[in-house]
């Protein structure tokens, strides 16, 4: 199996973990651009993972902390799925992925980095990219600033249809 070399990660595997809820406190800041928010919508909102496994690396979570899907209402179901949709959007016409990985890790055994607050993670992929699963093949990292991915990313938000 081939390594995987993803150095950036190792800030988010090594730093002081807050006691507090990540989502919740970059959603209450107000302060989207700096904290990678794309999108605010009224029961979710769309953010950059700062931590990504691949260039463009977005998150959909709901303004609701809980990290169980059955303590969300239906209409709150409804709009993270129209958020992750947009989200692919956002990416294929931004970055012109070749595909992508969605999915959510709901508890600790599952992978999840912050349990008590679900979130859809939308990865695009490229034909020989990194991968966060077992690889069994070469791979490759495309590698982008957090910047310039929210900037052509934010500029595509205008033609989604939330």
């Amino acid at each position: 199996m081939e390594r995987i070399w993803a150095p950036w990660r190792i800030e988010y595997i090594l730093q002081e973990k807050d006691k507090g809820c990540i989502f919740c406190e970059k959603i209450k800041e107000k302060r989207d651009k700096k904290n990678y928010i794309l999108y605010r919508g009224r029961l979710g909102f769309i953010i950059m993972n700062i931590f990504p496994y691949n260039s463009g690396h977005l998150m959909v979570a709901p303004y609701k902390h809980t990290a169980d899907l059955g303590d969300l209402e239906e209409k709150e179901l409804t709009e993270l799925m129209v958020l992750v949709r947009e989200s692919m959007g956002i990416l294929r016409r931004a970055l012109n992925p070749e595909g992508f990985n969605l999915g959510m890790n709901l508890g600790k055994c599952a992978g999840a980095g912050v349990i008590d607050h679900l979130h859809f993670h939308i990865v695009p992929r490229w034909q020989g990219d990194t991968n966060f699963m077992p690889l069994f093949s070469e791979t490759q990292v495309m590698p982008e600033l957090l910047e310039s991915t929210y900037k052509k990313l934010k500029k595509e938000i205008k033609r989604c249809k939330f």
